[in-house]
């Protein structure tokens, strides 16, 4: 499945309510965010980006990194950020999702935190409390909270791995504590595996040798990552499992490094370069082909996130310089970045 450009409504309405329980202006808050009337009662999903600007008013409103997630409490401004910067240099996803937990232990706030066990050949990625805490804590908070704001911390929780790896992280099996839900296909659609319902706990399965997948983001995709929040979170990266999304994967989003030559990726993905050559050209592309293809594809997402600037988005797909940016997207586009941000931005108004 490709990626969902939106955010289910009923979480938008988890959060709606959460605001107006704390007495924020929620006209106001939506007014700002960009979002009108008919977008909340006429659409099954809200646009990335008017989430997004909707969502950082809210944190900011309420001093809450974590406002409308599962962590039984308020976490600072701030904290997301801390962790990120903690986990950056990880080697593996292992490591990452360790390094996560421990953070949590540390930060004022959460009573909860997640989670990372293995049983045999299963990775179960689940919530328990702090070790300070007594036991029933994580009882208490999850029996608290709505089924849709469960389902989407752990999604946005997916979606932070999937990130981190460069590729949809596949699923084995969903759980959730709650009874199945009405709208079932939010859910098949979101995880894309086994789901079960009236569980132990709230927790997501998968094979336990992704855990050993690298980290492919480097230092600048995390600078664009942290300024672009919580849009990548949202939109899920692809599922294909070609050649070609293998590299894709490999890549990562950050192009302001260099790119790997073919031999080596072809190592890496334990073939020959000629076997790559070959399944590349089966898929209808070649290694030159794909990097170009990478580079602008990583240049219209990057331009689509409004607090990164030109600047930024050159940096970000591997130019020092702004315009031989410019230059090679007008090849690409026919149009400057400028423009291209200008007519998405007067797009996401309409």
């Amino acid at each position: 499945m490709s990626k969902r450009e939106g955010v289910s409504m009923d979480y938008i309405e988890v959060l709606l309510s959460h605001a107006r329980q704390q007495g924020y202006d929620v006209v106001s808050l939506l007014s700002a965010s960009g979002i009108t009337e008919s977008m909340l009662t006429q659409q099954n999903d809200l646009p990335v980006r008017q989430f997004g600007r909707l969502y950082q008013r809210l944190v900011n409103l309420a001093q809450d990194d974590s406002f409308g997630l599962l962590t039984g409490g308020k976490t600072p401004n701030g904290m997301f950020r801390m962790m990120c910067y903690c986990i950056a240099h990880c080697a593996t996803l292992e490591d990452a999702l360790h390094r996560c937990s421990e953070f949590y232990e540390i930060c004022k706030g959460p009573t909860i935190k997640p989670h990372l066990s293995v049983s045999g050949e299963t990775a179960h990625f689940h919530f328990v409390a702090l070790k300070t805490l007594p036991a029933g804590t994580l009882k208490n908070v999850v029996s608290n909270e709505s089924p849709t704001l469960i389902r989407t911390t752990l999604s946005i929780w997916h979606h932070f791995m999937s990130w981190m790896i460069g590729r949809r992280l596949p699923l084995q099996r969903a759980c959730f504590t709650f009874a199945e839900q009405p709208n079932r296909q939010d859910y098949e659609w979101l995880f894309q595996s086994d789901l079960r319902f009236a569980m132990a706990d709230n927790r997501l399965e998968f094979d336990a040798r992704w855990l050993k997948q690298p980290l492919v983001q480097g230092e600048a995709a995390w600078r664009g990552f942290l300024k672009t929040a919580p849009y990548q979170l949202m939109v899920m990266v692809n599922g294909d499992s070609s050649v070609s999304a293998r590299i894709r994967a490999l890549f990562g989003r950050d192009f302001s490094r260099p790119l790997p030559s073919l031999s080596t990726v072809a190592s890496q993905l334990g073939m020959s370069d000629r076997t790559l050559r070959r399944h590349l050209a089966e898929e209808g592309t070649s290694y030159t082909r794909l990097k170009h293809a990478c580079r602008k594809e990583a240049a219209l997402d990057y331009l689509s996130c409004p607090d990164l600037s030109i600047f930024d988005v050159a940096r970000l797909v591997g130019f020092d310089d702004p315009s031989p940016f410019i230059r090679a997207f007008r090849q690409w586009e026919g149009v400057t970045p400028g423009d291209y941000r200008k007519s998405l931005l007067k797009g996401s108004m309409v």
